[in-house]
């Protein structure tokens, strides 16, 4: 059984800051990494927070029907999770390219608070 047969649709490494606004949240599981006091200064209204060092532990809550964006900072620790999650046997999983930096920097809205 040759396993590049299977029919899993395949995500690119990265999404721009751009295409990931664009995502609908009823199909894409919004994953940030970053520490509590970063979310706390703005995050993505539909985005779930698991910080980075406890993802191994918590990965029993995230979706198996859904697609995973996965979001940081700048970029950096959103690629480690995809890796983690794709190490983990998930296979839709991307990262936002350019993270809250550049979501904010671009305009598009953020929530402040826990």
């Amino acid at each position: 059984q040759d396993l590049s047969d299977r029919a899993i649709p395949s995500l690119p490494a990265e999404m721009s800051v751009a295409e990931v606004a664009s995502l609908d949240p009823q199909e894409w599981f919004f994953l940030d990494v970053r520490e509590p006091e970063e979310w706390e200064a703005g995050h993505i209204e539909w985005a779930t927070l698991i910080p980075l060092g406890e993802l191994s532990d918590r990965v029993s809550e995230l979706p198996q029907d859904k697609q995973i964006v996965t979001v940081c900072r700048s970029g950096n620790r959103s690629a480690q999770a995809r890796d983690i999650l794709l190490k983990l046997g998930f296979t839709t999983v991307t990262s936002m390219a350019g993270g809250m930096n550049e979501w904010q920097a671009r305009g598009y809205p953020v929530v402040t608070g826990p």
